[in-house]
């Protein structure tokens, strides 16, 4: 049986997502004065009396509004409503009930799920203030007084949540996902791609650049395998962020890519290549991880029989840094080639965790050597002793020789693509550490 699902609901700014992160534990969340700070859903894990249940913190719900974010964000709220088996449904004792507590109180009392009403921010220890009693007018049941700055009452209710929870069955050990990090600059159609795949509006998506900021979760199962995939804010050029909430975000992007197993470059076809592209790409590369680039809006491209093959020269050029990344002609709109995608996300992750026998590595580092001589500097000829794989992820290999200094990157290049081509190691960097002996031997 699947985890119960907890959604944590109320209207912006009550204090949810700093509750979110005091009850998962970590600061996953962006936390901000600025109401309407988190648009999308969040997930996390939680475990209260030996029971894990999954978290879900929402964006605030204005009933009336008609800004389209905001409308958006309402439907994100509503979608983890629906899928929920417990809400949480968080007040503010400082600002005290509001019509707009009411109206959020109506909409989840249609909703039939059961319902744990918590008034924050009641930081002081001890009773309550007579404004907490205000609450019983909700008709929602007791509220219990909470602080989630603090902790204070997290426990009771955490326990009147735990009473709603279906009872434990034995589950499926949970196999494997691959973790697969969307990233690119704002508005390469990320989010898009995400929802596509998922099958439901799981991201927030606007012509507003920089809509998404938290990373968001969504797997996904399908004859390809099981997948994580994880869309992240777009990022941007350092003199483009100019406020808290978006260096949270770029922060968020960058943990993203280093609990990933594969990175998809996100590339917008009608704008080509730019030196944002390029950095951002760099972070993946630095990081080791497996990398595919989707050039997305391909639909949106005038084009006859040559125009991918001009474009993917011209890439080629471009991300000459990292061209082990092969590239993919996508729609996220339309679904073009996504199939595919997942094919190469599979190849790639399968090429990141390879490990190779240290006999059958140095057969290729023989035939290698054969076939182009080692280096000379002075009469000094490079000696490879031999090789050995020391980690996956990226795939490391260590080499023994008799001067470091002999090692040229050049040759470094040439035993690289050696290794590709006999094990095809596509979409992974390939890190080499070289170890001289001792003189003496």
């Amino acid at each position: 049986m699947a985890k119960p699902i907890v959604a944590i609901v109320g209207r912006p700014n009550v204090g949810k997502s700093t509750l979110f992160n005091k009850l998962i534990g970590q600061r996953l969340s962006i936390v901000d004065d600025t109401p309407g700070v988190t648009r999308d859903r969040l997930y996390g894990e939680c475990e209260w009396r030996n029971r894990k249940f999954t978290l879900i913190d929402t964006g605030g719900i204005e009933p009336e509004s008609d800004d389209i974010i905001l409308s958006q964000m309402r439907r994100q709220a509503k979608v983890a409503i629906d899928s929920a088996d417990v809400i949480i449904f968080v007040t503010d004792i400082k600002s005290g009930v509001i019509a707009t507590d009411q109206e959020v109180a109506n909409m989840l009392q249609k909703s039939g799920r059961p319902i744990v009403l918590c008034v924050n921010k009641c930081d002081s220890i001890g009773e309550p203030d007579i404004e907490f009693y205000e609450f019983y007018n909700l008709g929602i049941g007791d509220p219990i007084a909470v602080s989630s700055v603090h902790g204070h009452g997290t426990g009771d209710l955490l326990d009147a949540v735990f009473e709603y929870f279906p009872e434990e069955e034995e589950s499926e050990e949970e196999s494997e996902y691959i973790s697969v990090a969307v990233i690119g600059k704002p508005n390469a159609g990320k989010s898009s791609l995400i929802n596509y795949i998922s099958g439901s509006e799981r991201c927030i998506v606007s012509d507003i650049a920089g809509t998404t900021r938290d990373t968001i979760d969504t797997l996904v199962e399908n004859s390809h395998g099981k997948f994580n995939f994880i869309d992240t804010a777009g990022l941007r050029r350092k003199s483009k962020v100019d406020n808290n909430i978006e260096k949270y975000s770029i922060l968020r992007a960058k943990m993203a890519i280093e609990r990933s197993n594969v990175c998809v470059i996100m590339i917008d076809a009608t704008e080509g290549f730019t030196e944002q592209d390029s950095k951002v790409a760099g972070l993946a590369h630095e990081a080791g991880k497996g990398c595919i680039i989707a050039i997305n809006k391909w639909d949106a491209v005038e084009k006859d029989g040559k125009t991918m093959d001009q474009m993917r020269k011209k890439l080629e050029v471009d991300f000459s840094f990292m061209s082990y990344a092969p590239m993919i002609f996508i729609s996220a709109k339309t679904g073009q080639r996504v199939d595919k995608l997942f094919d190469m996300i599979t190849q790639v992750h399968s090429a990141c965790s390879m490990r190779i026998k240290t006999g059958v590595l140095n057969d290729i580092l023989a035939e290698a050597t054969a076939r182009v001589q080692p280096p000379t500097d002075k009469g000094r000829r490079l000696k490879i002793f031999y090789m050995t794989q020391a980690s996956v992820n990226p795939p490391t290999f260590v080499c023994f020789v008799n001067s470091a200094d002999l090692f040229h990157f050049s040759y470094k290049r040439y035993l690289e693509n050696r290794i590709r081509d006999n094990f095809g190691m596509i979409g992974t960097p390939i890190h080499f550490v070289v170890r001289q002996r001792n003189n003496e031997k």
